[in-house]
């Protein structure tokens, strides 16, 4: 199978199997592209980054992202238009019945189970990414030494507090911590 056809196939079935949105599918993402070396777990968290801070959809951006180092800009039309399609298709399905079927206790039943299921699929990727930016090299006592363990605990906290009790806005706070990041590094307070 060529490497198109299967970026194709692979981003056909994340989009088709994955409740919850473009962080919801982070766990199908990363075993994905591990699993085909497509790229390591480093590389993939730093689009995380980039892709939840660019304009546009996070799943759309990731998928366009690993699509184009995959194969070119070929790879990142298939990627992404593999992750799109399904979806696009089941929503148009859906929207038909959805306001006759919505009070059914079966749809009820399986609306909270993909709610709580989607949580802890979040919570998964929160715990994946965590890991890699605060313990990289593993969870040893040497990095809770090091001053890059501190400045992003601090710009974390920072981050979750402006978001959940000042209630700034998310690009005011992606932006600052990328300043904050950019002196720390320039100033060499962190090694990246």
């Amino acid at each position: 199978m060529s490497e198109l056809l299967l970026l194709f196939l692979e981003f056909f079935k994340m989009g088709a199997l994955t409740f919850g949105g473009g962080y919801a599918m982070i766990p199908f993402i990363e075993e994905t592209v591990l699993r085909h070396d497509w790229m390591t777990t480093r590389e993939l968290v730093d689009f995380i980054a980039v892709s939840e801070s660019t304009p546009g959809a996070f799943a759309v951006n990731i998928s366009t992202y690993i699509g184009s180092e995959v194969g070119g800009f070929l790879g990142a039309v298939l990627a992404t238009l593999g992750l799109v399609l399904p979806p696009f298709i089941i929503i148009l399905l859906i929207a038909k019945v959805y306001e006759k079927i919505k009070q059914n206790t079966i749809v009820k039943g399986a609306m909270l189970g993909l709610k709580s299921t989607v949580v802890g699929l979040i919570a998964a990727t929160v715990l994946s990414v965590g890991m890699e930016v605060f313990f990289s090299a593993g969870i040893k006592i040497e990095v809770f030494q090091t001053a890059n363990f501190y400045v992003s605990l601090i710009i974390f906290a920072v981050a979750l507090f402006l978001l959940l009790y000042k209630k700034i806005n998310p690009i005011l706070i992606i932006g600052g911590s990328a300043v904050v990041g950019i002196v720390a590094g320039y100033t060499g307070l962190i090694h990246v």
